[in-house]
């Protein structure tokens, strides 16, 4: 089971893979192995070890075998070559089949801030959130879109501050700041999460993400006691996002306040071979008059048009920019 886990986690790799996904259905006896590759799904040759492979990998994360209809989810650590991989396993069992995620949480190339997109506008506006003391930043998009990884790259720039991050689950493994995993079942939450480390006076403080009405309104109050949070949020849009987020329970005076920029993205292949970021993004002033006039400036580029520019230009793969486009 070992050579073949190996053999898995070389392709994922080699390929600059983070998930790595298992299917198995009833009675079939043997299980599918599938990674994204350029955003399509790959489906590795079958290999009839596999089926051992899932139960192995359930064994290696401290799962309970006897109890596979549960939803479970574990870690463990497994080293390829030179390089320590911190991986998770997850399971969930639906209507005549069992899946599973194996997801690599540091396999993340080391990126700067000018690889996140070729716009240099978007770019100095990403360099310099780290630079205030207070404020809240929010980067939004659908899943999948590069809102995490732009967050993560974003905090690696950053020097000789503290950083302090709650994640459920912790994303991307990075021991150059404290990351604290939110655990409902032993009662610590991102409200509690949050209370907790207000007594460690971080520089900067990262929420992986805002899924409640709990935890938007933590946020924006702590980034009025003066601190610098940076958080993501699931929208279509920047103006989305502040909609969304007054949804949730925000006070809207209160965000006002604190909101210091707001960011949209999507996620294309490049004709280079890699993938680069398209971003619409919102910085303090445009916030103000956001918030003063229900709409944006006239300078505003929505991220359509900046999506249509790449195209045109070349910089993205233009069948992948029509779906966006539609």
């Amino acid at each position: 089971m070992e050579d073949r886990l190996q053999e898995i986690l070389m392709i994922a790799l080699e390929n600059d893979v983070t998930d790595i996904h298992f299917s198995i259905m009833d009675g079939s006896g043997e299980a599918a192995v599938e990674m994204r590759v350029h955003d399509r799904m790959r489906r590795l040759k079958r290999n009839p070890a596999d089926l051992k492979l899932f139960h192995y990998l359930m064994y290696r994360a401290n799962l309970d075998i006897s109890n596979a209809l549960q939803p479970q989810t574990g870690s463990f650590e497994e080293t390829v070559g030179k390089e320590r991989l911190s991986l998770r396993f997850a399971i969930v069992s639906g209507y005549r089949r069992c899946s599973g995620v194996l997801r690599i949480l540091n396999n993340h190339s080391a990126l700067a801030v000018e690889d996140l997109c070729a716009d240099r506008e978007t770019v100095e506006w990403m360099k310099q959130i780290p630079d205030h003391r207070w404020g809240f930043y929010v980067f939004s998009g659908p899943t999948g879109s590069g809102k995490t990884t732009s967050l993560y790259t974003i905090l690696n720039s950053v020097k000789g501050k503290k950083i302090y991050t709650l994640e459920d689950p912790i994303e991307v493994v990075n021991e150059s700041y404290v990351q604290l995993q939110i655990n409902e079942k032993a009662s610590f939450s991102y409200a509690e999460g949050i209370r907790q480390l207000m007594r460690h006076d971080p520089d900067l403080l990262m929420l992986g993400e805002i899924r409640d009405s709990t935890a938007a309104k933590m946020a924006v109050r702590c980034a009025l006691t003066g601190h610098l949070v940076v958080t993501t949020l699931h929208s279509s849009s920047c103006a989305a996002a502040v909609s969304r987020l007054i949804e949730l329970g925000v006070d809207e005076y209160q965000l006002r306040d604190v909101l210091k920029g707001i960011s949209c993205q999507r996620l294309y292949d490049t004709p280079f071979g890699r993938k680069t970021g398209i971003y619409e993004f919102m910085d303090e002033k445009e916030v103000a008059y956001y918030f003063e006039n229900r709409r944006n400036s006239g300078s505003f580029k929505p991220l359509k048009e900046r999506i249509r520019e790449a195209a045109e230009e070349g910089r993205i793969e233009e069948e992948e920019a029509k779906k966006d486009l539609a």
